[in-house]
């Protein structure tokens, strides 16, 4: 799985992408977007930038894009191939 960050959540993590190797075994519970977070919250408990809160704050406020459908199902489950995007809310027009 490819994921992508963009605006506060690169900040608060310190990096634009990570690929996240997802192993399905037989009768292995299918992985979500909600086990995603929670994986995420736990790889970056602190945030990389002085001026952006930790990831999990950030996550409260985001928006998802999986494979460039935008989602807030946090029980939407994933694929090993599948791309997210972890989208904050953004200012400006």
């Amino acid at each position: 799985m490819h994921i992508r960050f963009f605006a506060a959540a690169a900040a608060a993590t310190g990096v634009e992408e990570q690929r996240l190797d997802l192993a399905f075994g037989a009768g292995a519970a299918p992985f979500t977007l909600a086990d995603l977070s929670v994986f995420l919250v736990d790889s970056f408990p602190v945030s990389a930038s002085g001026h952006t809160p930790p990831l999990a704050e950030v996550l409260t406020r985001c928006s998802f894009l999986v494979n460039e459908v935008s989602t807030r199902d946090l029980s939407r489950q994933l694929s090993p191939g599948d791309v997210v995007d972890v989208l904050p809310p953004f200012a400006g027009g």
